[in-house]
């Protein structure tokens, strides 16, 4: 019989008793519901190991539902995710819940001209009041008006910051559970945002701008940033551990793609070898024929290097809504695997971007060398280290067999 019917379906009654681990194993047995249960797997068996560096990329509004708070958080915790590229929105919204905000389950179908005249604002089936807003970008702009942020900074530096002081703020009000970012600051995840102007964070720095702040976002700081922890995951530092990195992928967008571009930064741009992320989880809701980002396939980006053509058996794309997904493997991999001590990035942003930096001017010296020497007559290149070739794809990517 083919491998490709290798699991027999063997209904049995539910329980009343029955377990997360168990649901999921038992009773995802096909479609959507078994590209989740094979997350999971992957997720628990190879991802969530000790040399593994752990991207998440989150885009859709999944913190105005609670979801940094009650998943992400308890992930970071968990030493499951190691660095993380967020639209600005959500990180925005994740600050009402660190000010001790309220924010309400409603539904889809309300009248949304009663609720401007009422002065409520509605994400779908979310609703809270525009106050909401209006202090949180008081808060947000008495905080950046403070000496620490009148600088250039990248987002990374952006987002501790904020994390530092809603975190603070936290304990003052008596939070009894942190926000995203409040735990980030905690366990040393530096945040990335893909497009830091397009969100309210973003407007009320802009506004600032107008005021004379000193301010600024530089994105290509994130870029390089980004692309050295990438490069830096080859590294386990842990003897006898390869390392290896997963993206772990929450709807699509902006930050998936500031995610895995990380490795054309680094073979396409840099000139470093590199062979793409070698796990991709993706959840998503967004069809692959229309050509957009949010739906393209592992093996499309193994094209564009941003994937190891040789791990695409590790890549799987689940077509369901997060807000689903995310609880169930959340509640999956912390059920099955013991916590992995944390990487504390954000602390080594400066070493790894060093050891890029220094590993790209070197690449940068030996190919000037090699033009040098093919433009002067009978001129002889200077001996080099006995190394055999590197079979490379199109773009770059070693082959390897």
């Amino acid at each position: 019989m083919t491998k490709l019917l290798s699991r027999q379906i063997l209904p049995a009654p539910l329980s009343a008793n029955i377990g997360i681990t168990d649901l999921i194993d038992t009773y995802f047995t096909a479609y959507n519901s078994a590209r989740l249960r094979e997350a999971c797997h992957l997720l628990s068996r190879d991802i969530m190991k000790p040399g593994v560096t752990v991207a998440l990329s989150l885009s859709g509004a999944l913190t105005p539902a609670g979801l940094g708070v009650s998943v992400l958080s308890p992930l970071m915790r968990h030493g499951f995710v190691d660095w993380i590229i967020s639209t600005g929105a959500n990180l925005y919204h994740d600050l009402h819940y660190g000010l001790g905000m309220e924010l309400y389950a409603s539904n889809p179908f309300v009248d949304d001209v009663k609720l401007r005249q009422e002065g409520r604002i509605r994400i779908y089936d979310i609703v809270f009041g525009y106050d909401v807003l209006l202090e949180t970008d008081a808060f947000i702009r008495e905080l950046l008006r403070s000496e620490p942020f009148q600088k250039r900074m990248g987002t990374a530096e952006f987002h501790h910051l904020l994390g530092k002081y809603i975190n603070a703020m936290e304990k003052q009000l008596g939070v009894k559970n942190p926000c995203l970012l409040s735990t980030a600051y905690e366990c040393g995840v530096p945040i990335y945002t893909s497009s830091p102007g397009d969100s309210s964070i973003g407007m009320n720095v802009a506004a600032l701008a107008l005021e004379g702040s000193k301010l600024v976002i530089d994105p290509s700081q994130d870029v390089n940033e980004t692309a050295a922890i990438a490069y830096a995951a080859r590294n386990s530092g842990i003897p006898n551990v390869e390392g290896k990195s997963a993206a772990l992928i929450l709807g699509g967008g902006s930050p998936k793609n500031f995610l895995l571009q990380t490795q054309p930064q680094i073979h396409e741009v840099l000139g470093l070898e590199e062979r793409g992320h070698d796990y991709f989880v993706q959840i998503t809701d967004a069809r692959p024929d229309t050509g957009g980002l949010s739906g393209a396939t592992p093996s499309e980006a193994v094209s564009w290097g941003k994937v190891d053509p040789e791990e695409l058996p590790s890549t799987i794309v689940c077509y369901t809504d997060s807000t689903i997904a995310l609880p169930l493997m959340g509640a999956y991999v912390i059920n099955q695997c013991e916590p992995r001590p944390l990487k504390r990035l954000y602390d080594r942003r400066e070493e790894m971007l060093a050891t890029l930096q220094r590993d790209y001017l070197a690449a940068r010296a030996e190919r000037t060398e090699e033009k040098v020497a093919a433009a002067i007559p009978n001129a002889k290149p200077a001996p080099k280290p006995n190394r055999e070739p590197i079979a490379t794809y199109p773009c770059g990517t070693p082959i390897r067999r």
